[in-house]
C-alpha cells in the first residue's frame, strides 16, 4: 500500500495556544494551515503517522527511530506543563523501517535512545492533529548529519517499509525554514534566509520535491534553516510518484519561516513499473516468479526480436536507489536474449555475491533495468572511449572485468578503466588489452 500523503509543517511552540497566549494570532495564516492539514488527515483515516522531527534524538552519522511501544510528552519546557501527549508506536513498521535500512547499508535503527520523551517538533503538529483526529500510532524518525541523497534513499526505505506492512500511512515532516530572516529574529539577518524560504516554497509549489536534492550544503547552512532534510526524507517517501501539491501558508513574522502544506499522490509508481518496455517486464516476473516458487519462468511474452536475436544483456537490480544485485553476459550464451535475460535476471536476484537473495517482502520495492550489449570491439587506446556512451572490458590474460556506460558518479574514461581493472583484479602495471561496447538501455 503506498504512502497516502505527504504533509509539511513548521512547529513553532508559540502556535500552542497554552504557550502563545495571544502572540499566536500573529501567525494566523500558519494557525490555519495547521488545522487544514489536520482536517486532511482526518479525511484520510491514516493507521500510522510517520513523522520526521529535527528535534528528536539525532546522531552525524546515524538515523535514530524511537523505540519502544510508547512515549509521553509535554510542553513544560514552554510554560505550559499542562499541555500533555501520549501515543503508542507502530512496533511493526520500526521493524519493517530498521531491517530494510540495515539490509540497504543505511544506518538506522533504535539503538542509542537518550531521551524517550516526545520533542517539540512531533508535538506541535500533534496537537492540532489530536483536535480533529486521534487513535492512530507514531513512528518518529530524527535527521542526521548525513547528506540529502542519503535522506532521500530513508525515504525510499520508509515507502518500501509502508507496502510491505500493508499500513495505512501518512508521512509529516516537521521542519522550520530559515531562522534569519529579520534583524530581531532568533539568527538576525542573512540575505540567504528569505533567498532560502522562496526557493524552498517554489519547489514544493511545483510538487516535484526530488529538486530538494539539489540544495547546496553551504547555502543552507548560511540560511540557518531547520527542516530540508526532513523534507528530503518525505521527498523519498514519494519517490518515483507525481503529487499534486497544496500549499497552504508560508510567513516570516517572527523571523523564523513557517510553511505549511500537504502532496497527495496522483498515480502510484507500480503503475510506471508495470508500463515498462517488454525486456524490463521480463526480468521482473522472471524475479517475481522465483522469489516466490523457486521456479524458472516458462511462459512470457516477448518483443519478436528478443525471441529470435541473441545478444548478452546484464539485468540490474536497484531497491531505495541502492545496487542489490547485477548479473550480467559480455556475450551471448543462450539460443535468445529472452533466455538471456530470464537466466541472468535469476541470478542477479538470487546469485550476486555481494547480497544475500531478494526476499518476496522486497519485490514491491525494487526497481529493475536491462541493458543489452552489442558485440564488443578492440580498440587501441583510451582515446576511443566515451564515458557516457561505450561500457568497457579490460583483458589481461584470464581476467577480464567490465563496466557499464553512463554510470552514476563515474565521471571519467580513467575512472571507468580503473574500476574494471580492480573488478578484475588486474594490477597498475599489467598490460591489458581493451575493448568498447554499446548498450540498449531498458528501465
Amino acid at each position: 500500500m503506498p504512502i497516502l500523503a505527504g504533509f509539511m509543517l513548521p512547529h513553532p511552540p508559540l502556535s500552542v495556544a497554552e504557550v502563545g497566549k495571544g502572540d499566536e494570532k500573529k501567525i494566523q495564516a500558519t494557525l490555519d494551515g495547521f488545522e487544514r492539514v489536520a482536517e486532511e488527515i482526518a479525511r484520510l483515516k491514516p493507521e500510522t503517522i510517520i513523522v520526521t522531527s529535527p528535534h528528536s534524538v539525532m546522531y552525524y552519522d546515524y538515523f535514530h527511530i524511537s523505540p519502544g511501544a510508547h512515549a509521553t510528552g509535554d510542553f513544560g519546557r514552554f510554560g505550559a506543563p499542562g499541555v500533555k501527549f501520549s501515543i503508542d508506536y507502530d512496533t511493526e513498521l520500526v521493524k519493517a523501517i530498521s531491517g530494510r535500512a540495515q539490509k540497504l547499508g543505511i544506518p538506522a535503527g533504535t539503538s542509542g535512545e537518550r531521551d524517550s520523551a516526545l520533542d517539540h517538533g512531533t508535538m506541535v503538529p500533534m496537537y492540532f492533529i489530536n483536535k480533529h483526529y486521534t487513535g492512530y500510532k507514531l513512528v518518529r524518525i530524527g535527521l542526521s548529519g548525513m547528506s540529502l541523497d542519503v535522506h532521500y534513499s530513508l525515504g525510499r526505505i520508509i515507502k518500501g517499509a509502508v507496502s510491505e506492512c500493508s499500513v495505512r500511512a501518512v508521512f509529516l515532516a516537521s521542519g522550520d525554514l530559515s531562522h534569519c530572516q529579520k534583524e530581531d529574529g532568533p539568527y538576525g539577518y542573512k540575505p540567504e534566509g528569505p533567498a532560502y524560504d522562496k526557493r524552498l516554497m517554489e519547489v514544493m509549489q511545483s510538487g516535484d520535491l526530488k529538486q530538494l536534492l539539489t540544495f547546496d550544503e553551504i547555502f543552507l547552512n548560511k540560511a540557518e534553516e531547520c527542516g530540508h532534510r526532513s523534507f528530503c526524507i518525505m521527498a523519498g517517501a514519494f519517490d518515483g510518484v507525481k503529487l499534486s501539491p497544496h500549499i497552504l501558508s508560508h510567513e516570516a513574522t517572527f523571523g523564523v519561516g513557517y510553511g505549511t502544506g500537504y502532496f497527495l499522490p496522483e498515480e502510484d509508481d507500480m503503475s510506471i513499473k508495470e508500463s515498462g518496455d517488454g525486456l524490463v517486464r521480463l526480468a521482473r516476473e522472471t524475479i517475481n516468479e522465483y522469489v516466490k516458487t523457486g521456479r524458472k519462468l516458462r511462459d512470457y511474452d516477448v518483443p519478436r526480436e528478443a525471441a529470435k536475436k541473441r545478444a548478452g544483456a546484464f539485468v540490474s537490480i536497484h531497491e531505495c536507489g541502492m545496487l542489490r544485485g547485477c548479473i550480467g553476459t559480455i556475450s551471448p550464451t543462450r539460443s535468445t536474449l529472452a533466455e538471456e535475460i530470464v537466466n541472468n535476471a535469476i541470478s542477479a536476484a538470487s546469485r550476486d555475491p555481494r547480497f544475500s537473495p531478494i526476499t518476496p517482502d522486497e519485490l514491491s520495492s525494487l526497481e529493475i533495468s536491462v541493458d543489452v550489449l552489442s558485440d564488443p570491439e578492440p580498440i587501441s587506446s583510451m582515446k576511443e572511449l566515451d564515458v557516457k556512451r561505450y561500457g568497457v572490458i579490460v583483458e589481461s590474460g584470464s581476467k577480464r572485468g567490465l563496466l557499464l556506460p553512463d554510470l552514476e558518479g563515474v565521471d571519467s574514461v580513467e575512472e571507468q578503466v580503473l574500476i574494471a581493472r580492480n573488478k578484475a583484479g588486474i594490477k597498475e602495471n599489467e598490460h591489458v588489452t581493451l575493448y568498447r561496447f554499446e548498450v540498449e538501455r531498458h528501465a
